[in-house]
């Protein structure tokens, strides 16, 4: 493999994680078997919905080398990176929070059904980020972009939560996935800035939130709880975690990736071996639970990410076979399209009178797996269609 050619196992795992996140979370839980969902806070274990995300937090991490460094060899500055860092994280924070507070809306007091707002609230997302060809009539896309941000600005005024008595507003709670994927982001992209290449600074800092998550949880860090409410995030460790040891993954594969191939695939090999270990260790004082968020369940995903990675980077980039991950690859392409984009069918056909998804509806567990994998993938061609269309998300 040369250094010029790119590496196609990134937007192929990226794609797939993707791809399984619009699974699982189509499942009805209630018909699926229980190993393809979330496992409860309060019991040890993990289901395939326990790793999809954290699976795509280690592709975030292991992109941002490749990406910093592609600014920086085009020229940009440290100080116009650094905007393009924060005005990123801002972008998925506000995103993040609307679709947190969607099923806190009380109807009666903020003026119309949460299925509307929600449907709205994601066309301004697409009308404000979306990636509006070069081309394209300058006066027409400020008007359609300002014209979002108008009507975010407006869904976030006229929200109202709670009772009349005790009326609520937005608020942050856990920011939502792409919140998490945000201040993940943030943290990571900082770090590279700061470390740039070095593969001694990317693992001091898994070594560092690894020990900031066990002290978390320990009940250590009580004396930050007044930062918790806006980074609470990045304070338990956990997420920032799992994004870190992408970064290491993916300055590695940035350093490595002009030498022989059997030797990337040795070293992350070893690393997805020692990350569950170390992971099944842990697991003698933490449970392995996703929804708390333990250090055994964060290095066991990243275990699992690292041998995931290295089987899809053998197959496509040392053996060339892609051909069989053509139907992942617009999903990688636009992941952020791919995982908006879905939620506007899912809110505009609960507003009917009629169910749509009627798999949803069958007693069958084969019926209703085979269903909510048939959306992930017409999800994927919806990309490909609003990809043809102009309609992509760029933040």
């Amino acid at each position: 493999m040369t250094t010029a050619r790119r590496i196609e196992s990134i937007d192929i795992m990226r794609g797939l994680t993707l791809l399984l996140m619009l699974f699982v979370n189509d499942l009805n839980m209630n018909v699926a078997p229980k190993w393809l969902g979330h496992t409860v806070a309060e019991y040890e274990g993990m289901g395939l919905a326990d790793w999809v995300f954290p699976g795509f937090l280690f592709m975030v991490g292991m992109a941002v080398p490749f990406a910093i460094s592609g600014r920086l060899k085009k020229g940009e500055s440290i100080p116009f990176i650094l905007g393009h860092i924060i005005t990123r994280t801002v972008s998925l924070l506000v995103i993040g929070v609307m679709m947190v507070n969607i099923r806190r809306s009380n109807p009666e007091l903020t003026g119309m059904s949460i299925n509307l707002w929600a449907v709205l609230m994601y066309v301004s997302a697409f009308l404000i980020w979306n990636d509006y060809p070069k081309e394209k009539n300058p006066i027409l896309v400020n008007l359609l972009k300002y014209g979002g941000v108008a009507l975010m600005i407006f869904l976030a005024l006229i929200f109202q939560s709670g009772t009349e008595s005790e009326p609520g507003w937005l608020i942050t709670d856990w920011w939502g996935i792409l919140g998490m994927i945000g201040w993940g982001y943030l943290v990571t992209s900082l770090l590279y800035l700061a470390f740039r290449d070095s593969v001694a600074g990317a693992a001091a800092a898994v070594l560092f939130f690894l020990a900031l998550n066990i002290l978390d949880l320990s009940g250590m860090l009580g004396f930050l709880d007044p930062l918790r409410p806006a980074l609470g995030i990045i304070i338990a460790g956990n997420t920032p975690l799992i994004v870190v040891t992408g970064l290491l993954a993916g300055v590695l594969l940035k350093k490595l990736k002009g030498a022989d191939d059997s030797r990337i695939l040795l070293i992350f090999t070893i690393l997805g071996v020692v990350s569950l270990a170390l992971g099944f260790f842990l697991r003698r004082w933490f449970i392995i639970s996703k929804l708390i968020g333990t250090p055994s369940w964060a290095m066991i995903c990243s275990g699992i990410s690292f041998l995931v990675f290295t089987l899809i980077y053998w197959l496509a980039d040392v053996k060339g076979h892609r051909k069989w991950a053509a139907f992942v690859r617009p999903a990688g392409r636009s992941s952020l399209t791919t995982y908006l984009a879905p939620d506007i069918l899912y809110y505009t056909s609960w507003m009917l009178p009629f169910p749509v998804l009627v798999y949803k509806l069958s007693p069958n567990p084969l019926v209703v797996v085979l269903g909510s994998l048939a959306w992930a993938l017409l999800m994927v061609g919806l990309t490909v269609v609003l990809e043809k269309l102009n309609i992509r998300l760029k933040l």
